[in-house]
Parts: C-alpha cells; sequence; structure tokens
C-alpha cells in the first residue's frame, strides 16, 4: 500500500476547524451531486467541536442535508446523553443544527453490550452499504491519541489484524473502559480520511507517525487508503516537532 499524506498545517485550531469544514463541504456538495448521497463517519473528541460547529452554522444552508448520512467511527460504552459519548458532541454541535433527517442519523449504541452494539452497528453498516464488500464512505474524520491511537484501535491489540468483521468491541487499557470502533479495512476502504490534529500534547506522536517514518508502529499510521486519500490537518502546536 503506497504511503502518501497530504500535510497541511494551520496556525491554530480555529483555522484548522476552518479548513476541516471546508474540505467536508466540498467533497459532500461533490458526492452528492455525483451519486446523490454522502457518507461520513465522525470522531469525538475536543478538536472537532469547533468543526462541527462551523458545519451545522456558516455552512449549513451550502451542503443539502436530507442527503447526508452521518456514522461514527468509534463510541464509547455509555449512553447517547452521557458527557463521554461522541455522538453527544456532535448530535450538540452539529445535528441539532441541521435539517438532517432522523433516519439518517446512524449512531453506535454505546448503551448496549458492547458485543451487542457492535453486531448492531455493523449490521446498520450493511443496511447502508449493502452485504458486499467492505463499506466506502466518502469521508471518515479521524483523530490521534497521544499513544498513536485512532477510532478506538489501540496499538499492540489483535483487533488491528482484523479482517472480516466491519465493527468490533475494544477495550481501553489506558482508559479502562471499553468502546466500538470500526476496523481498519472499513477505514482503509474510504475515499477521503480527514486527520483533526491539535495541541502541543500531540506534537511527539505526529513527529513519530510522520516524521520518523514509524508509521507502522501505530494504529493512526496504519491508516492508508487503499483507493483514496488521506489528508492531516494540524495545528502549529502538532505540528511543532516536524522538519519543515
Amino acid at each position: 500500500m503506497e504511503d502518501v499524506r497530504d500535510i497541511r498545517i494551520w496556525p491554530d485550531p480555529e483555522s484548522l476547524a476552518e479548513a476541516a469544514a471546508k474540505i467536508f463541504t466540498e467533497n459532500a456538495v461533490d458526492a452528492i451531486a455525483a451519486r446523490g448521497f454522502f457518507s461520513a463517519a465522525l470522531s469525538g473528541g475536543s478538536t472537532p467541536r469547533l468543526f462541527f460547529h462551523l458545519l451545522s452554522s456558516v455552512y449549513r444552508n451550502t451542503i443539502n442535508w436530507e442527503q447526508v448520512h452521518l456514522f461514527w467511527s468509534d463510541e464509547r460504552a455509555v449512553p447517547p446523553d452521557h458527557e463521554q459519548s461522541n455522538f453527544r458532541i456532535a448530535y450538540e454541535e452539529l445535528i441539532l443544527g441541521v435539517p438532517i433527517p432522523p433516519e439518517n442519523v446512524h449512531r453506535i449504541k454505546g448503551e448496549l453490550d458492547p458485543a451487542e452494539a457492535a453486531r448492531e452497528y455493523e449490521e446498520e453498516l450493511h443496511r447502508y452499504f449493502g452485504d458486499n464488500g467492505i463499506p466506502a464512505f466518502d469521508l471518515i474524520l479521524l483523530g490521534v491519541g497521544e499513544d498513536g491511537h485512532t477510532a478506538s484501535l489501540f496499538p499492540d491489540v489483535a483487533i488491528l489484524k482484523e479482517d472480516v468483521r466491519h465493527a468490533v468491541p475494544s477495550y481501553s487499557e489506558t482508559m479502562g473502559n471499553w468502546r466500538v470502533t470500526l476496523t481498519l479495512p472499513v477505514l482503509n476502504n474510504a475515499w477521503n480520511i480527514l486527520f483533526l490534529v491539535a495541541g502541543k500534547s500531540k506534537a511527539g506522536i505526529i513527529d513519530k507517525i510522520l516524521g520518523k517514518g514509524r508509521s507502522h508502529l501505530y494504529p493512526a499510521g496504519l491508516v492508508k487508503p487503499t483507493h483514496g486519500r488521506s489528508i492531516w490537518l494540524l495545528d502549529r502546536e502538532a505540528a511543532s516537532g516536524l522538519d519543515r
């Protein structure tokens, strides 16, 4: 798999979020014009919050939200109104502010047992994408943890080698909690992967993945779309360890 990455550095988290919102919007408009729909998998965390807000305000009327289908790259094993829910962040900052039909919002049911939630989410993916082959999202939004994890794929876990299932339970040793995550084959089958990474605390891992050629050691570095592209949007602090 060819390791080609588009790395773009922005001054601060605000300009990073603006760039991400533009890319999301452009992809949505193009996909809807070409095929009549747009599918995106979202992520949680603090970095996407402003990105979501921009989509529901500045870009609200640019996208035909009735043709947008929202999924999630991963979710914690918590109810949808829990403060740690990835769904909750997107719901409050994005979904409440745009005219997207409720049936177009395909959340992971974190309130269920993780194994059951993964099975139900996989069935939801099959209903939308069909039963043949790997789901192909138009865009997947991802972040990177300080340990190099992305979605809920953590370093040195067996599910990194999963090549049959499309959604699986995942346990975080660091956080001590269960999650549900898309698997690497699904991530790598997306047409567009958009990494959003901000903050000085991410500089070390970004340098290891993008600067030191150690990407194969970290889950985020294993995300290399087979037929699409990956764009790494970094703020200046996250990119501070890279050789310009």
